[in-house]
């Protein structure tokens, strides 16, 4: 087995239970276009993938309209939804492991580099991580394998044998594929074991405990 010294974590979905927060914000947005939602469920669909994608996908807004819509959600999210969020059970004491082992951690996250460094520090879980990744607040580098790709960029790592990437939707698996190193799909997050089956990561686990034995086996 192949020993992971890079771990490349998702965030929503993967270390965190988000969904309140993104709802919220994404009813607030859609209230904007009089657009009301009857139970807010439906809108888990928008966690993971790039929000303008989704909000042109599920409500076939315009690209202006939905470089709008994530302006309005933006409204929410920053006041309010980004707090209506919660750590998952054993993720710090996941995180405390990989350190202990001398793993470098690492984030890889489509949402606004800006939130995701909030949102470690609400948890207090920022200083296990040694690089933070994601999106630009102008749209840009918002596709995994962009971020993904930064990640090791400056992190200077070359080794993709020594890296997997963890996430809860496909877009993760997708991304760390396109790369070209391994991928877990999480069953706890927002994706579905279907929809981890058809990308074909590596591993699919469906609790932190099992992320736990497979990171630290494999460097045995």
């Amino acid at each position: 087995m192949n020993g992971y010294k890079n771990i490349l974590f998702d965030l929503d979905g993967t270390l965190t239970d988000s969904s309140l927060g993104i709802t919220n914000s994404v009813a607030y947005a859609l209230a904007k276009y009089d657009i009301e939602v009857s139970d807010n469920n439906e809108l888990k669909k928008f966690i993971g993938p790039p929000l303008t994608e989704s909000f042109e996908r599920f409500y076939h807004f315009s690209k202006a309209d939905s470089i709008q819509a994530v302006n309005f959600y933006r409204e929410y999210y920053a006041d309010k939804g980004i707090f209506e969020n919660r750590l998952y059970d054993g993720i710090e004491d996941l995180l405390k492991v990989l350190s202990s082992h001398s793993q470098s951690i690492l984030l890889a996250t489509s949402k606004p580099e800006f939130y995701a460094n909030q949102i470690l520090k609400y948890f207090k879980i920022d200083n296990y991580f040694d690089f933070v990744a994601g999106s630009n607040m102008d749209g840009t580098r918002v596709r995994k394998q962009e971020v993904i790709s930064h990640v090791l960029d400056i992190s200077g790592i070359n080794d993709l044998k020594s890296c997997i990437m963890i996430g809860d939707r496909e877009h993760d698996i997708i991304g760390a594929q396109h790369v070209g190193m391994d991928a877990m799909g999480v069953l706890f997050g927002f994706g579905s074991l279907d929809e981890l089956q058809r990308v074909n990561p590596k591993y699919i686990v469906d609790n932190v405990d099992a992320i736990k034995g497979i990171l630290v086996d494999s460097l045995n």
